[in-house]
């Protein structure tokens, strides 16, 4: 809503020409008039306020998504490499802070008006005093930086994951100042700002729509799933992971790789820290919650919630069922946790563009489609021998570019209509029978956001692998990082257990393994008498898993 001054002088020929024609008291109808527009003025402001507070803590949720990275890429890799990769992401919002604040936000929301291409104004804050328009809606320029830092080191985190165990510390920062300083940026730009070539908020938006990418499907996860892919493709395969593809070329039975080591404890924690993040990341970039122009703001973010947890929940039960059937198919079972925090997790990221436009049912088969997606892009990755711990590309560039074609077909025309109200002409999803104008739109967003992080990225990454300055030693490698950067694992053990042996039957002999201890079990597993400090007691299986510990 924009913030109008209001002054009795403004009024004041026409405070006459009622004065004369009621024979009221001119100077009594002037004093009236300047305590309406007194409390219209304090009104505006007590809009402005609560909209800079609901941006401001939707940029704190989006920040904490960083802790919920931390957790999950820290339970994803070996124990022995999982301080190196909790490191790197908090450098995402350290690095990324300077970089975004140099450069980034200048060429994201800088202007000129007439520039589609790349922001040029507002390096390093500067003249940072008017607000910008968004929709018609004035949105603080500061409260926007912080919000928009906090998505470039979503972003820029994503690719860790692809890189993780084998990236040195040096590259990494490299790579995280560049993306969060030029490649996020200009995407953004074109997306989401006023005068983006392909943004939705411009007056003639192309193809009279834009590509609608609402809080970042394409524009945050595209852009750092394509990233991780080429910094993965171009540094090459883990050791362990080679040795693997090495042996089933030969028709040997391959080990698994690094599964011993893995914390689902953390990984659970993690996906719940990031699922509950996501409700700032999605419907805090509606940007604002007062109502405005007869447009019901809070059913828009109420609505987005909903999709939001329908999407994350359908995908989640999907990938646990079809795991657990593809499982029975090669004759074994078991229900996965990790496949199933990544299954919910590729629903969010699909439901990240159209969460605002999309109805509820939508999501719901959204999210199944997304769990179907990074099943099948896990199956094709596997087979043309791509790395990637975390299965971040097949995860945030699979179900992101899901879910920005999902929006031309399935979004509503007046759930449209409720966001990017400045439209002239009413469109909608294709099924909707809106054409193929939004699907159009989409579509070529989409390349474009592969094309330009692939060749800039793609760069970047050659250049680091030609100077030595991406991939580690293998020596580091073989001993993992977190030796060769300080001599420890991230978790230590102590010499003699932690907790006595009554944890045991509380929390299972597999507690140690979940624990992730290097020298020995921080909790010694007893499945018997409650004796502390007596050696492990237990059935053969459970113990045959606990002299397996290293």
């Amino acid at each position: 809503m924009a913030s109008v001054e209001c002054q009795s002088s403004n009024l004041k020929g026409v405070l006459k020409m009622i004065a004369n024609a009621s024979k009221l008291d001119p100077d009594s109808t002037e004093e009236f008039i300047d305590a309406f527009c007194a409390v219209q003025n304090r009104s505006d402001d007590a809009v402005a306020g609560t909209d800079a507070m609901f941006l401001l803590f939707s940029a704190y949720l989006v920040f904490l998504m960083q802790a919920g990275f931390a957790a999950l890429c820290g339970g994803s890799v070996q124990r022995a490499s999982a301080l190196n990769i909790m490191l790197y992401n908090v450098m995402d919002a350290a690095v990324g802070a300077i970089a975004y604040y140099l450069f980034g936000y200048a060429f994201a929301y800088g202007g000129p008006p007439h520039n589609g291409f790349i922001g040029t104004r507002n390096f390093a804050m500067h003249n940072f005093h008017h607000p910008t328009f968004e929709n018609g809606n004035p949105v603080n320029p500061t409260s926007r930086w912080l919000h928009q830092w906090a998505f470039a080191g979503v972003a820029a985190g994503i690719a860790s994951g692809s890189i993780a165990e084998r990236t040195q510390v040096t590259g990494y920062l490299v790579y995280v100042s560049f993306l969060s300083a030029f490649v996020y940026p200009i995407i953004s730009h074109w997306v989401w700002a006023p005068s983006g070539w392909i943004s939705p908020f411009k007056k003639n938006p192309f193809l009279g729509v834009g590509m609608v990418d609402f809080a970042g499907s394409g524009v945050v996860h595209m852009t750092g799933g394509i990233a991780g892919f080429w910094g993965a493709r171009i540094e090459g395969a883990r050791l362990a992971v080679q040795r693997k593809w090495a042996l089933r070329r030969l028709g040997q039975r391959a080990p698994p790789v690094a599964q011993e080591s893995r914390n689902d404890t953390l990984i659970v924690l993690g996906t719940c820290l990031l699922w509950f993040t996501w409700y700032g990341f999605n419907p805090g970039s509606l940007t604002s919650i007062v109502p405005v122009a007869g447009v019901a703001k809070d059913v828009v973010v109420a609505r987005t919630s909903v999709t939001t947890t329908l999407s994350a929940g359908t995908a989640a039960l999907t990938t646990l069922l079809a795991k657990r059937g593809l499982l029975a198919l090669r004759g074994k079972m078991g229900w996965s946790v990790s496949d199933t925090c990544n299954g919910l997790l590729g629903g969010l990221a699909a439901v990240t563009a159209g969460c605002s436009v999309i109805e509820p049912w939508a999501a719901i088969l959204l999210g199944f489609l997304a769990a179907w997606v990074l099943i099948g892009m896990n199956l094709l990755m596997d087979w043309i021998e791509y790395d990637d711990p975390l299965e971040a590309f097949q995860l945030h560039a699979g179900c992101g570019l899901l879910g920005v074609l999902f929006v031309g077909l399935l979004a509503k025309k007046e759930y449209l209509m409720q966001v990017y109200s400045h439209w002239e002409g009413e469109y909608s999803g294709l099924f909707y029978g809106g054409g193929g104008r939004l699907l159009a739109a989409q579509l070529i967003g989409a390349i474009c956001i592969t094309a330009w992080t692939s060749v800039t990225m793609g760069v970047v990454f050659k250049v680091l692998h030609l100077s030595v300055l991406l991939r580690i030693s293998e020596e580091d490698e073989q001993a993992g990082y977190d030796y060769a950067m300080r001599g420890e694992p991230a978790i230590a053990c102590p010499a003699e257990p932690a907790i006595g042996c009554a944890a045991g039957p509380a929390l299972g002999c597999a507690a140690a393994p979940a624990l992730g201890c290097g020298a020995r079990p921080a909790i010694r597993c007893v499945c018997g008498p409650a004796v502390h400090g007596e050696a492990n007691i237990a059935p053969p299986p459970l113990q045959n898993r606990l002299t397996a510990l290293p």
